[in-house]
């Protein structure tokens, strides 16, 4: 039990404990071999298993249709094919486009997202392509890579004008325990961005403070000992640009590189001796690009990894506390979507990875990926009770329901070093708000 004092009455408050499991063996690469694979195979591996889901869903579906592949299909005749969407975007930029424009003047303003009017859906299966054509079908909403069950015919110009569609929708949920009986709240945080220059490090101590128990009066410091957990969702660390050029670093330079790192740990520290702590890596910390990222090296942490409490995560990161399960990322699979498709909000497009059953449609197309030859990770296989993405612009939440009952919190975390905003989510009633630590510093 982790005790914390309380100043006025010399009493000490038991900080509140929860049973926590580990779930992020399906995103490790350690066993995984790399031999110049192609991406292919991943698209394979995604599309064996949605097809097979999706064929399990049609009897309840449209059971009196025929099932065809791209190459079986008939001018006329009804039927339903399953493959993967491809969306074809003129203003999705290109390697080769940028290489040949390389010596001429680059737009003032870069895009933030590349869809136009004009882009189409294609489907694709093992046996060939075929053009759709579709009024429910959008391409603003869909995205290459995503695998659907469409319901139509074959037109006498060889498109295939969609009827219906079918998409995997949300996967079974364990039960969510029914009763907690005692309030309990695991708190998010992204984006620290700890070495820019903008930085606020009173912010983030006023946090550690805070969650730990070193601030406020009784009633706040029994607050804070009701939280079990922390979740640093990415983008702790931010090493300014240029420093990492492949040229050799001076003495100074190589301080601007370690100095963000040693300030982080000594606030996780604090965090640490107190409260079991996630972080995960994001775009912008010291780990492999790709998804999934790999733990961030413990070496880096010599001082909060001492803990037992410390737990460096992959991104995407999944766990289950007191039965309840999470699912999160530091935010990539989201902006990229954010990039290729439209939609109202964030968590919009939160809820479209859950019911297309996928957390990253995107890759390997536009978003980096590891290549994967027999599985594909990002598959949603179970349905998390919550789902949270971290550095996004603001905070949202929503509680979604499935048609079996599922019932999920989506959560965005916004990032720390911009607005000052944690989100703390009480697991006993699902209740969510954000909890404002915004200051300003007067010269």
């Amino acid at each position: 039990m982790v005790a914390m004092e309380v100043d006025s009455e010399r009493k000490l408050v038991q900080r509140k404990q929860s049973l926590y499991q580990s779930l992020d063996e399906s995103f490790g690469i350690q066993k995984e071999v790399y031999r110049g694979q192609q991406y292919s195979q991943i698209y394979f591996a995604r599309l064996h298993l949605m097809r097979t889901l999706l064929y399990s869903l049609l009897p309840n579906w449209k059971p009196h249709l025929p099932v065809c592949t791209v190459l079986g299909l008939e001018e006329g005749k009804e039927c339903i094919i399953v493959g993967t969407l491809y969306k074809h975007m003129k203003l999705k930029p290109s390697i080769l486009d940028e290489y040949s424009k390389e010596r001429s003047v680059s737009p003032l303003v870069q895009r933030h997202n590349f869809t136009h009017q004009d882009d189409n859906l294609v489907l694709e299966d093992e046996s060939g392509r075929v053009k759709l054509n579709s009024c429910l079908l959008l391409p603003s909403t869909y995205v290459t890579g995503n695998i659907v069950a469409l319901h139509g015919k074959e037109t006498s110009a060889g498109e295939f004008l969609v009827e219906d569609v079918l998409e995997p929708g949300l996967p079974q949920q364990i039960e969510r325990p029914i009763q907690l009986g005692e309030d309990k709240y695991v708190v998010f945080i992204s984006g620290l961005s700890v070495g820019r220059s903008s930085s606020n490090p009173l912010q983030f101590q006023l946090f550690v403070d805070h969650i730990t128990g070193h601030l406020g009066d009784e009633k706040e410091q029994n607050v804070a000992a009701q939280v079990v957990q922390v979740v640093i969702a990415g983008n702790s660390i931010e090493v300014p640009h240029g420093l990492l050029n492949g040229q050799n670093l001076g003495s100074k330079d190589q301080s601007k590189l370690f100095e963000p790192i040693k300030e982080l740990d000594i606030m996780l520290t604090q965090i640490a001796a107190s409260i079991p702590l996630d972080i995960m890596p994001g775009s912008s910390d010291p780990a492999n690009f790709s998804l999934p990222q790999q733990p961030l090296h413990r070496c880096l942490f010599p001082g909060s990894s001492a803990y037992n409490t410390f737990r460096s995560c992959t991104n995407p990161h999944c766990f289950e506390l007191e039965n309840i399960r999470f699912l999160g990322t530091s935010g990539q699979n989201i902006d990229d979507l954010g990039k290729y498709s439209k939609a109202n909000n964030n968590i919009e497009f939160m809820e479209r990875t859950l019911r297309w059953r996928h957390l990253a449609p995107t890759a390997p197309n536009t978003l980096g990926c590891y290549p994967f030859t027999d599985r594909d990770p990002f598959y949603v296989e179970t349905c998390p009770h919550v789902y949270f993405v971290g550095n996004q612009d603001k905070y949202e939440s929503r509680l979604i329901k499935g048609s079996e009952g599922q019932m999920v919190m989506l959560i965005c975390i916004p990032r720390f070093a911009e607005t000052g905003v944690t989100v703390v989510l009480n697991i006993r009633n699902f209740e969510c708000h954000m909890l404002s630590f915004a200051t300003q510093i007067h010269s």
